[in-house]
């Protein structure tokens, strides 16, 4: 499931990647003061990855885990010089589009506490279930496709 988009005047592609492709953007983005091995994750072999390119470089990913017909997509990351161009929206878009086909019929996430207007616009509703991870505040959000 993948076909290039043209994204105001740049052409995008959002295609299935391996998780290895995924780690050094999550790295990059998500934790740097982290080790490369803290953004890997021991389901990662077992979910489906996507990745946004702009040109042929790859600029932002997502991975989904599915697990009968919920889903939980995990690591949105997209490199900071093409933060705020709608990748990230694209890539949301793209994973409700894929789990709908894919009789999935909830989706859900743990959205850092800051994130969560991000989230809402896509219909995304928060929890009562919080955590802190390495000092960072986060919410489960959730969403009936």
């Amino acid at each position: 499931m993948s076909s290039p988009v043209i994204f105001g005047a740049i052409m995008i592609m959002i295609k299935p990647i391996r998780a290895e492709e995924t780690w050094p953007i999550r790295h990059r983005v998500m934790w740097p003061n982290e080790s490369l091995v803290y953004v890997k994750l021991k389901e990662d072999q077992d979910g489906h990855h996507f990745g946004l390119h702009v040109a042929d470089e790859l600029v932002a990913v997502v991975s989904l885990f599915p697990k009968g017909d919920s889903a939980q997509f995990r690591k949105l990351a997209t490199l900071k010089n093409h933060q705020k161009k709608g990748y990230g929206s694209a890539l949301i878009r793209h994973i409700l589009a894929y789990s709908s086909h894919n009789e999935i019929s909830s989706i859900w996430c743990n959205a850092r506490a800051e994130k969560q207007a991000f989230y809402r616009q896509f219909g995304f509703q928060t929890t009562s279930q919080t955590f802190i991870k390495n000092g960072q505040s986060y919410v489960t959000m959730e969403k009936t496709i």
